[in-house]
């Protein structure tokens, strides 16, 4: 069982940064890819980005590359994601998912954070 916390969002003006943090609390993390998700209201979940279990490999969605970095310490049991030049449409609740390999889609994580609220004003 992997139980994960995200914290970090917040209100923030467009072209401001955010950082989110998602702690996990297992002792096998280094076990797990990573990813984060977003659901806007009224819109599927969606892909934001992805890590492999060592950190080596990343993946974007094409909405957030260039802005965005995940990142994680697995000495820590932490997975990040910064946010630059963030936009209105980046407004979404910001979950982290753990799975047994890099994937993209939701089916395929197993775990899940109850999520963080980010709201970009215009």
């Amino acid at each position: 069982q992997v139980q994960l916390v995200e914290s970090g969002g917040g209100l923030v003006q467009a072209g401001g940064s955010l950082r989110l943090s998602c702690a996990a609390s297992t002792r096998t993390f280094r076990s797990y890819a990573m990813g984060w998700f977003r659901q806007a209201p009224g819109k599927e979940r969606e892909f934001v980005a992805a890590i492999n279990r060592s950190g080596g490999n990343t993946y974007y969605a094409d909405s957030v590359k260039g802005r965005f970095t995940i990142s994680r310490d697995n000495a820590k049991n932490m997975v990040y994601l910064q946010m630059n030049s963030l936009k209105p449409d980046d407004t979404a609740v910001y979950s982290c998912a753990a799975a047994p390999a890099l994937e993209l889609v939701p089916g395929a994580y197993d775990y899940w954070g109850q999520g963080t609220q980010v709201t970009v004003s215009s």
